[in-house]
């Protein structure tokens, strides 16, 4: 009844974990929510306001499917003056969020068999969208002990003929790892020396206002110009601008992959709401000065987090420099007992037992790298704490 692609979709593991955080607190059970990758500040102000005023306007018809003209030019600014990158509005496309964005671009490109690269841990849906569309994903391997951080010598042993993408996203989901520019450039310069010269680059930048420590945003187009005709740079309003329900992503890249993944977009959706897109225009264009202001509380709940956790022994939660993640390594902790008598055999059941010690959380083995977990900051202090103490006396409690 249904297709070969559909049997090999899994379940969102963040999803998954999402939905049975919302059941234990529909029956009444007090739970600390770190599952899901959003923001718990609201939409700016100014944003909403130029939603209103697009419907008082009319604006309520069909744009262009890869995005009405106002809203490439504003990206198109964003890219040229943020970012380095040449662009014009004929070189950007707009979806419904970035996962649309991305989805059509492999869509695009993947024929069956051909591999993409991706540093592990990496976000959920990439692998799924990768082999939806019959591509095959091949990660590389990282280490806590660097930060999670993908070295160059891995990538360049990882290409082969086969490569059709390597995709790069920094900072990172789930990890927080962000590269700088000179990490970039090693990569860049792994990409120039390869035999293999025709495979794509997918820079995932979604997080890319979401830095700490003073950290200097770099992106591979802006720093490898001599290979923009193969990088395709993603981003979107979602986390940056506390916007996951507006659902606007966009990228710039090769005009005819653009150019493809448009054709694609006609015949799924047509484009995402044309209130959306006049919302993040008003976004781009507008100040900036907040999204500043949430980076240093995301920053100041890291450290919170990162300092309850160093008295903890046997977790070990590397300091991300971007997003609002943590990924810790709790390999410590597996094969223990559990005071109910269950093994802790791997990190899904983990995740389980700390769901039932009022902490939820995402398993690591859904990110590629079993073992660890993910866990969001996106929340109050308070809840913060009472997280870290719950999960303090829960890992207490194994033996």
């Amino acid at each position: 009844m249904f297709s070969t692609t559909l049997s090999k979709l899994r379940p969102s593991p963040i999803q998954v974990m999402a939905e049975q955080t919302r059941q234990a607190v529909r029956a009444g059970r007090s739970v600390v929510d770190m599952t899901l990758g959003e923001p718990d500040f609201p939409t700016p102000e100014h944003v909403g306001e130029a939603a209103v005023r697009a419907i008082a306007a009319g604006q309520t018809r069909y744009t262009p499917i890869n995005g009405s003209v106002p809203l490439r030019e504003a990206i198109v600014r964003k890219f040229q003056g943020h970012n380095g990158i040449p662009c014009t509005a004929a070189d950007v496309t707009v979806g419904c969020g970035a996962k649309q964005v991305i989805y059509q671009a492999f869509l695009a490109t993947l024929t069956p068999g051909d591999e993409v690269l991706i540093p592990a841990p990496y976000w959920a849906s990439y692998a799924d969208i990768v082999g939806m569309n019959g591509g095959v994903l091949r990660a590389l391997e990282t280490s806590p002990d660097t930060g999670y951080a993908a070295q160059p010598q891995a990538l360049a042993a990882a290409i082969t003929a086969r490569t059709k993408w390597l995709v790069l996203n920094s900072p990172s989901n789930p990890s927080g790892t962000a590269y700088t520019a000179e990490q970039l450039l090693a990569f860049a310069e792994v990409v120039r020396r390869s035999h293999h010269r025709d495979f794509l680059i997918l820079s995932d930048d979604i997080y890319e206002h979401i830095l700490f420590d003073g950290t200097r945003f770099a992106t591979l187009a802006e720093i490898a110009p001599d290979l923009r005709h193969r990088i395709l740079t993603v981003n979107g309003v979602s986390k940056a601008y506390a916007m996951t329900g507006w659902r606007v992503g966009y990228a710039c890249g090769p005009r005819a992959l653009v150019e493809a993944m448009t054709k694609i977009q006609m015949q799924i959706n047509s484009h995402t709401s044309s209130v959306s897109q006049a919302a993040a225009a008003a976004a781009l264009d507008g100040p900036q000065d907040e999204v500043r202001r949430r980076c240093q509380v995301f920053q100041h709940r890291r450290d919170l987090l990162l300092e309850r956790f160093a008295g903890i022994h046997g977790l070990r939660a590397p300091r991300p420099n971007g997003a609002f993640y943590l990924f810790p390594d709790v390999r410590a902790f597996l094969g223990r007992t559990a005071p109910d008598g269950r093994m802790i055999s791997d990190d899904v059941v983990f995740a389980s037992y700390l769901l039932d010690e009022g902490v939820a959380v995402v398993p690591g083995s859904g990110f590629g790298m079993p073992g660890f977990i993910r866990l969001s900051y996106a929340t109050s202090d308070d809840r913060l704490h009472l997280a870290a103490d719950r999960l303090a006396a829960a890992l207490e409690r194994l033996s």
